[in-house]
Formats: structure tokens, sequence, C-alpha cells
């Protein structure tokens, strides 16, 4: 039976990505000058939520880093979270924000570039999500085993969609959903007692 901490915890790190899928089914999917006061708004209410998602992978494997490879593996999990909370909130602001308001404002001709913009700042930040999942990944095989391949396989199958999907309806909401998962079963395998952890790299005794 699971623990009321490790229930907290999972809460603390699905909650973040079920608030974006919610947030996608009512976001337009076009933006024209009918939707563009929704999708402006919509866009600074997610401001600060889009960079909750490096929760999933932060909380599963807190502690300070230690000086080995396990630890150059977190400081390059850490370096990927930053990567996306910066650039990705830069698609947030640009695409979603700037361009919203530019529409909102009859301004024609500027949202296409913005879009261009944010499309680039979105797959930066994306590609450093993708590479702090796979350091933070390895960091937790390397500590409790293959009780955390189904996490860690759901995970990058989400980093893949989330190239391409945003949180639009539907490929995007069942990414967020997919991170909200992946997020669950990492937590869940890392919080399990140790003793129940056959290392990848030792055998047991017998």
């Amino acid at each position: 039976m699971r623990s009321f901490r490790t229930l907290r915890m999972m809460a603390l790190v699905t909650a973040g990505p079920l608030f974006l899928a919610v947030a996608g089914l009512v976001h337009p999917r076009h933006l024209t000058a009918a939707t563009a006061g929704h999708w402006t708004g919509l866009h600074i209410v997610l401001l600060p939520v889009f960079p909750l998602l490096v929760l999933g992978l932060l909380v599963p494997m807190w502690g300070r880093p230690r000086p080995d490879a396990e630890g150059a593996l977190t400081l390059l999990a850490w370096a990927g979270c930053l990567c996306f909370a910066a650039y990705y909130s830069g698609l947030d602001a640009v695409a979603g924000i700037s361009a919203g308001t530019v529409v909102d404002h009859g301004v024609h001709g500027a949202a296409r570039q913005l879009f261009a913009t944010g499309d680039e700042l979105g797959r930066t930040g994306v590609y450093g999500l993708a590479v702090a999942s796979v350091a933070t990944c390895t960091v937790l095989w390397r500590r409790h085993g293959a009780r955390v391949l189904p996490g860690a396989a759901v995970l990058l199958a989400a980093c893949w969609s989330f190239v391409d999907s945003h949180i639009f309806w539907p490929k995007g909401v069942f990414t967020m959903l997919g991170f909200a998962v992946a997020f669950a079963l990492l937590t869940d395998a890392a919080a399990r007692p140790a003793k129940d952890v056959q290392h990848p790299q030792r055998g047991t005794n017998r």
C-alpha cells in the first residue's frame, strides 16, 4: 500500500500536466480575431504552469549530486529542466501572449513571424526536456532498477509527441496525460523501499 507521502508526491508531479491537459480541451484550435482574446488570456494563465512539468523529473530524483557519474547525470537533468522552463516559457510568451495580442488589436502580418519564432523556442525547450528525461531515467534506473522502465518508456513517448503537439486537442491533451502517467509511475518506483530493489549493476546474495 502506498504511503500518504508517496501519494502527495504523485499529486504534486501530476498536477501540472493534468492542468495542461484540461487547458488543452479549451485551447482554441486557430488564432483568429474572434479567438484572440481567449488565446491571449489562456496563455497568460499557463505561463507559470508549463515549467511545472519539470517537477515530474526533479521530485523522483531528489537529492544533492554526488561526485560521480550519477551526479553528472543529475546536473545534466537539471540543465535540461532549466532549458525547458526558459525556452518553453518563451514559446508561451511569443506565440501565445504576443501573437494573441497583435491579432486582437488588428495588427496584420506579425502573428506568422511570432509563431515561427515561438515554434523554434518551443522545440528547443522540448529537446531540453527530452535530454533531462533521459538523464533522469538513467539515474533512477541506477538507483531503483528495472521497475522504472515502464515510466521511462511512457515519458520518452510523451517527449517525442510533445515536439509538435503543444497542448492542442487531441494529440496535445493525450501527450499531457502521458506525462502525468509517466511522472506518477516514476515517483511510485522511486518511493518504494530500497530493500525491494535489485541494483542493475549488482546481483543479489544468496
